[in-house]
């Protein structure tokens, strides 16, 4: 239970700033940029956090969920297992968020990406440090 709250917190959370930092890069907010311009992306992302719990929450779960039929195959170790649910979470963003705005190519694919990638695999991490259950040996 605790890998799923751990996906659930961080999936959306750190997913919602990173694909507000992608469209703020597609859309040219980031030419002329001061410290006034980075608060109001701050406050911006304070304002839409509650949007980003909204619409990730699922796909959030539905990634613990890989994470933990992956735990349960032997062959597969943490490093991959992050890896796997990683590069799912990677495509799954990009078919979800790639055909917004008007440009197209390299650049937009991985941006569109990593609001996938990076909280699958930090989330993918701490359950592995802190939810998977622990092997007692006998002495």
């Amino acid at each position: 239970m605790k890998r799923y709250l751990i996906f659930a917190v961080l999936g959306p959370f750190l997913g919602g700033f990173l694909l507000l930092l992608a469209t703020t890069y597609t859309s040219g907010y980031w030419t002329q940029t001061n410290i006034g311009e980075i608060k109001k992306l701050f406050v911006v992302f304070a304002r839409t956090l509650q949007y980003a719990y909204l619409f990730g929450i699922v796909p959030a779960l539905m990634m613990a969920a890989v994470d933990d039929i992956l735990l349960h195959v032997k062959r597969i170790g943490w490093a991959v297992r992050m890896l796997i649910v990683g590069a799912l979470a990677f495509v799954a963003s990009e078919l979800l968020f790639g055909s917004r705005g008007p440009d197209s190519g390299a650049v937009q694919f991985i941006l569109y990406g990593l609001p996938g990638l990076v909280p699958a695999m930090i989330a993918s991490w701490l359950a592995h440090k802190y939810a998977e259950p622990q092997t007692v040996s006998a002495a």
